[in-house]
């Protein structure tokens, strides 16, 4: 069943950097919490590798429990060919819609971007609403889906792609996105499904 995704007070003291291996205690913490099947320590450890080809980066920030800077979420792509692939994009469940996604994806495709890359896709759960209507904030359109495509769930993906990252088009909605950070997470009101094997997810089904 579908909910209504409450508002979160956007996380401000948020800052992205480029990931590092030194990153990967936490980032796997995350993972394990967010995925029936994670990607494993060696995988995030290959593909840190390709700097050629990959960008991932780290969300850092503190937290009520935690008055240092941690990670709270990351993210990755690969690009080829002009193209750039989003490979991941995962927050603590714990600070779900709280804007870190969106300063995530900020960095993705201004990375790609100065990297030269024309055009941008992605893969999303067919139920999260809340993740697509992000996405389509910054001009990802749907334009298929692969049944099945989540082995863990069966669960369809959502095709999504964004053109002419280099235009001005794209240029003002990063600006946009931008000077929305500070306004409360989830203000869109998408609904979602809750997602029962995430664990500790604030605002969202989720197991505790």
């Amino acid at each position: 069943m579908m909910v209504a995704a409450p508002e979160r007070e956007a996380m401000r003291d948020v800052v992205v950097r480029p990931m590092h291996p030194r990153h990967l205690r936490r980032v796997m913490s995350i993972e394990r919490q967010l995925y029936p099947r994670p990607w494993s320590h060696s995988l995030f450890t290959e593909e840190l590798a390709r700097t050629d080809s990959r960008g991932y980066f780290v969300a850092l920030a503190s937290t009520d429990s935690r008055p240092w800077r941690q990670v709270v979420g990351y993210a990755g792509v690969l690009l080829q060919a002009g193209e750039a692939h989003v490979t991941t994009v995962a927050v603590d469940p714990a600070q779900h819609r709280r804007k870190i996604a969106t300063h995530l994806v900020l960095s993705l495709l201004g990375w790609s971007r100065a990297k030269g890359a024309e055009v941008a896709t992605l893969e999303v759960r067919a139920a999260n609403r809340g993740a697509q209507r992000l996405y389509s904030a910054f001009g990802f359109a749907p334009v298929g889906a692969r049944p099945g495509y989540y082995a863990e769930t069966g669960e369809d993906a959502v095709i999504m792609w964004a053109y002419d990252l280099q235009g001005e088009e794209m240029e003002e909605r990063l600006r946009a996105q931008e000077a929305r950070l500070e306004l409360p997470g989830g203000a869109s009101g998408a609904p979602d499904d809750p997602v029962p094997w995430a664990r500790g997810r604030v605002g969202l089904g989720g197991e505790e």
